[in-house]
């Protein structure tokens, strides 16, 4: 196969979700074809104000925290398995923005995406995050069902 678009840098942003890890799949076959390299991503959410009040914000952070921890170690795996040695970040804040912010600041060629996520409301066609990537990312965004 050749590929017409070789990306040097590609970025995963994971969220734990079954179409995240599809992602990665798709990023995994790209990196090992164009020899990119893979950073896998996870942004740790920070809460709007309104919904601070009727939880913890502090144990709300170090669960987040955790489970960002084992789906970037889960992904870790996947990837070696594949003789593919990512780079990982855990980010804090707004994830679609914390992904863009990333991409720009460290020349990330392609973003591979799902294309939904693990939130609990569903948009009809696409993630909120995913959406937003795809709308306001400068560089090719790769989104995965």
């Amino acid at each position: 196969m050749v590929l017409l678009f070789a990306p040097k840098k590609i970025l995963v942003p994971l969220d734990g979700s079954d179409n995240s890890f599809r992602a990665l799949d798709a990023a995994i076959f790209l990196a090992k074809k164009s020899g990119a390299e893979l950073t896998i991503m996870y942004s740790v959410s920070v809460f709007p104000s309104i919904e601070v009040q009727t939880i913890d914000p502090i144990k709300c952070q170090i669960e987040e925290r955790k489970f960002a921890e084992s789906v970037l170690k889960k992904a870790e795996l996947v990837c070696r398995k594949n003789n593919v040695y990512p780079s990982k970040i855990i980010a804090n804040g707004t994830p679609g923005y914390m992904i863009l912010k990333y991409a720009k600041s460290n020349k990330i060629d392609l973003i591979v995406i799902g294309s939904r996520g693990r939130s609990a409301v569903r948009e009809v066609f696409l993630g909120s995050v995913s959406n937003y990537v795809l709308h306001k990312s400068p560089v090719p965004v790769l989104l995965v069902k």
